[in-house]
């Protein structure tokens, strides 16, 4: 019978490398209703700020239920191993659906007893990491839903009237980034790995608040010192990166980030309107947006200095527009340290390992309600959705209204 797999011919050309050979694809699902009591109390949960632990929750348990499902359909089919491993959010309705989907594997064309390891690398990414030294065992994801809140909103609007950072906002975006970096160790941990590596970092929207999800894959290194079995290193590198410092002797220690969120003020928010009619500098914005970028590399600087990193590489910042003259400001990279006995198994990368596979479907019809947990989400398009459709339904009520009349 022809295998069905969602590899493509260069994943299975670095894989075959590992001696791992491709099997089908497999899907595991959950469908979840918030319910109209746990949106109530969640409701009231927001007005307060932070993390809203229930919907965390519930996001975390159908995501569980659908790896588990993903999972035993692979034991099924015999497979050593999941690459590939994604998570897809669809929404029916008044209910979330949660679809894990990856790739079987096989090993030298036998079937396994028991499930190996799972993984989010894709099967380049795999090879990448199985080359550095790691050996894959778990998929693992740490989430956090949260909000802002009515509380910290009203806070954080009086502090807006002056120039400078927000602390309250401030405080609410790096409590809630750590934590699921916080929860992606925990569970590392419980399947005894000491790293968490090719982490991958989601923003979405999610009635009315926010998620924060980050995946990755749980790995053992055998360089890595005792104590990373209870404080495992996260990386938010790719595995080419990654393979490239680890080739050098560098080790990730950790993904560290930083976040502040600033106020421009309202004498500053008039005099740069003003300014605005008239070609040139605005320098209140200007220093305003170098402020809060010092101070998101203060942050970074500090969680480098805790793990006695050497440098902090692939750093990215985002600079985000939170309306009313306020600007967040977010620095993620990963720290990283030198280390005896590591290194590559091979010299060179295969040049089939840092190829990107071309997209051969072109769909340009925004038809589909599928959100990725895997690539950043832009909110702007959810909330101009709900602006429009808005507009249509009192423009519809209008018509009605008048055809009454009539």
């Amino acid at each position: 019978m022809a295998v069905i797999t969602g590899l493509s011919g260069n994943e299975i050309f670095c894989l075959q490398r590992q001696h791992l050979t491709p099997g089908d694809l497999v899907i595991g699902n959950s469908v979840i209703s918030l319910g109209l009591i746990g949106s109530i109390r969640s409701g009231f949960k927001t007005l307060f700020g932070g993390e809203v632990h229930q919907v965390t929750q519930v996001i975390h348990e159908g995501r569980q239920r659908a790896y588990a499902r993903m999972v035993a359909e692979a034991q099924r089919h015999g497979g050593v191993g999941i690459t590939g491993v994604s998570n897809e959010l669809v929404i029916h309705g008044t209910n979330i659906e949660f679809l894990a989907i990856g790739s079987c594997l096989h090993r030298a064309e036998a079937n396994a007893e028991q499930l190996e390891f799972s993984s989010a690398a894709d099967g380049q990414a795999l090879y990448c990491q199985i080359d550095a030294g790691f050996k894959p065992k778990r998929f693992v994801f740490g989430n956090v839903a949260y909000s802002i809140g009515l509380g910290g909103g009203l806070i954080g609007t009086l502090r807006s009237l002056q120039r400078g950072e927000i602390k309250e906002f401030s405080r609410i975006f790096n409590e809630t980034r750590h934590l699921a970096l916080k929860r992606i160790k925990a569970e590392a941990r419980e399947v005894g790995a000491n790293a968490v590596i090719g982490i991958k970092t989601s923003i979405l929207p999610f009635a009315g608040m926010q998620e924060m999800v980050m995946i990755g894959t749980a790995s053992e290194h055998p360089a890595l010192p005792s104590g990373f079995r209870q404080d495992p290193i996260t990386s938010d590198l790719t595995n080419e990166e990654m393979w490239g410092l680890i080739n050098q002797g560098y080790m990730p220690v950790q993904l560290v980030l930083g976040v502040s969120v600033y106020s421009l003020g309202l004498v500053g928010g008039i005099t740069s309107f003003f300014k605005s009619f008239v070609r040139g500098e605005i320098r209140e914005l200007t220093t305003l947006i170098y402020e809060a970028r010092e101070e998101a590399l203060a942050h970074i600087a500090d969680d480098a200095r805790r793990y006695n990193a050497d440098q902090v590489v692939g750093i990215k910042t985002y600079v985000y527009n939170l309306g009313g003259g306020i600007i967040e400001f977010l620095a993620i990279g990963t720290a990283v340290k030198k280390m005896p006995g590591v290194g590559t198994r091979s010299d060179t990368l295969l040049p089939q390992a840092i190829i990107r596979d071309q997209d051969t479907f072109i769909n340009t019809a925004e038809t589909t309600t599928v959100s990725s947990l895997n690539q950043p989400t832009n909110s702007a398009n959810s909330v101009s959705a709900f602006l429009g459709f808005g507009f249509f339904a009192l423009w519809l009520v209008f018509v009605l209204f008048r055809a009454i009349l009539h």
